[in-house]
C-alpha cells in the first residue's frame, strides 16, 4: 500500500495576538538569521499549546515536532481537545496555512472541508457555487457537470439551488460544501468537524459517503469529536495533545486512550475557572452538581432513580432573558439528552446580575454505565456568555448489588425538554 501523505518534523508557531508574523524587526532579525544560516531567533522563545494557562511568551507552537504517513485508502482519525491543534494540522494540508518548520508530501487533489461555507461566495446561488468550488478544486467544467446531478440529489437543496447562498442555513451550506468535496473525485478528502452543524441524518448520509470513498482507494482524513463516528468510520488514528502527538494507531486503541485521559468526575463541585469553551465575561458558570432523590451529591445513580443536575452561576450584566442549556452525554461524545430552560423573569426587570441557583430534574431512564454532563448559558439574542464541555462526570448503577438482576434495561433517548423540571433562583 503506496504512502499518500507524509509528516516529517512538522511545526507551527503563533504569534499571540497579531495578525502575520509580526513587525518590521521580527521579520528583519528572521532574515538575517537566515543569511547566517541560523535558525529563526523566535522559534526559542516559542511555548506548548496550553490554552488554559498564561505564558510569558506571545510565541506559541500550535504544532509541534509532528512525525506520521498515511496510506492509499486509510481513513485517519484525528482525536484531541478543542485547541489541541488539529484544525491546523488540516489547514496545513490542505496548504490554506504553512508549517513553520518541517515538511509534508501528498500525492494527488486534496478536497476540503474545513469551515462552513469555505470557498462559497454568498452572492453566489448554489448552482454557481457548485462550478466555482469545483473550479477551485481543479476541476474542469464538463466533469463537473457530469457529476451536477449526483451532487445536487445528495446535498437535498434542490429547491433553493438558485437561491443567493447568503441565505442559506448554516446547515445547508454544509449539505452543499460536502456534497461538492465529496463527488468531485479528490484523491484525499479532508473533514473538520463541520459535519455536527447538520442534522443527525446527514451526518449518516456522510459517513456512508466517505465509507465509499475509501473503499474506491481514495484517502480520508476526518477530525470529530464524536467517538462513536470516529470507530464508525476510521480504521487508523491519531491523537494530539497541546500541538504534540501522543500516540499513532488504530482508530480504537486512539478512541479508548482519548477516553480514558479525559474521563473526569468533578467531586468537589467547583468549575475551574479555565474550563469554559466559551466565555464572554457576561455570565460564568461557578458549580456543578449532580444530586439524588434525597437531595445529596453524588457521582453514582440507581437506575430510574430522579437525577437532578444543580449548577450555581453568575451574571454579570443586567439582562431581559437569557437560557440555561443541559446535555448529557455517553462517554463516546454522542448527546443523548439536551433540555433547554427559558428564564422568564416574573419579579425582576430586567433580570439583575448578581448569583443565581439553577436546578433541573430529569427522567433516568439511561442505561446503566457513565455520562458526562455539558452546560450553557446563553444570551438573550442567541450567543453562549458560558460554555462547559464534560464538566461532570456520574455512573447510573444496575438494580441489585450483584449486577446479575435479570432486569431488561430499556434504552431511552432524546429531547428531555418536556419531562425536564427546572427550577431557578437568585442567591444573591
Amino acid at each position: 500500500m503506496s504512502i499518500v501523505i507524509k509528516i516529517e518534523n512538522l511545526s507551527k508557531m503563533y504569534r499571540l495576538g497579531s495578525i502575520g508574523t509580526g513587525t518590521l524587526t521580527h521579520d528583519l532579525n528572521r532574515w538575517i538569521a537566515k543569511l547566517r544560516g541560523k535558525e529563526d531567533p523566535y522559534l526559542k522563545l516559542s511555548q506548548a499549546n496550553e490554552r488554559t494557562k498564561y505564558g510569558n511568551s506571545e510565541y506559541v507552537w500550535a504544532l509541534k515536532d509532528l512525525n506520521f504517513e498515511v496510506n492509499q485508502g486509510e481513513v485517519l482519525g484525528i482525536v484531541g481537545k478543542n485547541g489541541a491543534g488539529k484544525s491546523t494540522l488540516l489547514k496545513i494540508l490542505s496548504r490554506t496555512t504553512t508549517p513553520t518548520t518541517g515538511t509534508f508530501k501528498a500525492k494527488g487533489r486534496i478536497a476540503s472541508l474545513l469551515e462552513v461555507g469555505t470557498g462559497f461566495h454568498p452572492e453566489l446561488s448554489g448552482r454557481e457555487n457548485i462550478f466555482l468550488n469545483g473550479a477551485i478544486l481543479g476541476m474542469t467544467k464538463q466533469e463537473i457537470k457530469s457529476k451536477f446531478d449526483e451532487i445536487v440529489a445528495f446535498s437535498g437543496v434542490e429547491r433553493y439551488l438558485e437561491t443567493p447562498i447568503k441565505r442559506y442555513s448554516s446547515g445547508m451550506y454544509v449539505r452543499l460544501a460536502f456534497a461538492v468535496a465529496a463527488h468531485l473525485d479528490p484523491e484525499i478528502l479532508i473533514v473538520d468537524e463541520v459535519l455536527a452543524v447538520g442534522d443527525q441524518e446527514f451526518q449518516d448520509k456522510c459517513i456512508g459517503k466517505m465509507k465509499d470513498v475509501s473503499k474506491s482507494g481514495r484517502t480520508v482524513l476526518f477530525v470529530s469529536h464524536n467517538m462513536s463516528a470516529v470507530r464508525n468510520l476510521c480504521n487508523k488514528g491519531i491523537l494530539i495533545e497541546k500541538g504534540m502527538l501522543i500516540k499513532n494507531g488504530t482508530a480504537d486503541e486512539i478512541v479508548n486512550i482519548y477516553l480514558q485521559k479525559n474521563q473526569s468526575n468533578n467531586l468537589n463541585g467547583i468549575i475551574d475557572s479555565t474550563a469554559s469553551f466559551v466565555n464572554t465575561g457576561e455570565a460564568k458558570f461557578k458549580t456543578v452538581l449532580i444530586k439524588n432523590k434525597e437531595d445529596f451529591n453524588v457521582d453514582n445513580i440507581n437506575f430510574q432513580s430522579p437525577l437532578t443536575v444543580e449548577t450555581t452561576f453568575e451574571i454579570n450584566n443586567d439582562l431581559k432573558d437569557y437560557f440555561i442549556d443541559l446535555r448529557i452525554h455517553n462517554l463516546e461524545g454522542i448527546i443523548l439528552t439536551h433540555s433547554m430552560n427559558k428564564y422568564i423573569s416574573k419579579n425582576l426587570t430586567p433580570i439583575q446580575k448578581g448569583l443565581y441557583k439553577s436546578k433541573v430534574t430529569l427522567q433516568n431512564n439511561f442505561q446503566p454505565g457513565s455520562y458526562t454532563i455539558t452546560i450553557g448559558i446563553f444570551h438573550e439574542n442567541g450567543y453562549y456568555m458560558d460554555f462547559v464541555e464534560n464538566i461532570a462526570k456520574f455512573n447510573v448503577l444496575r438494580v441489585g448489588d450483584n449486577g446479575m438482576d435479570g432486569y431488561t434495561y430499556p434504552w431511552i433517548e432524546g429531547n428531555l425538554h418536556d419531562s425536564a423540571i427546572w427550577k431557578i433562583e437568585k442567591l444573591r
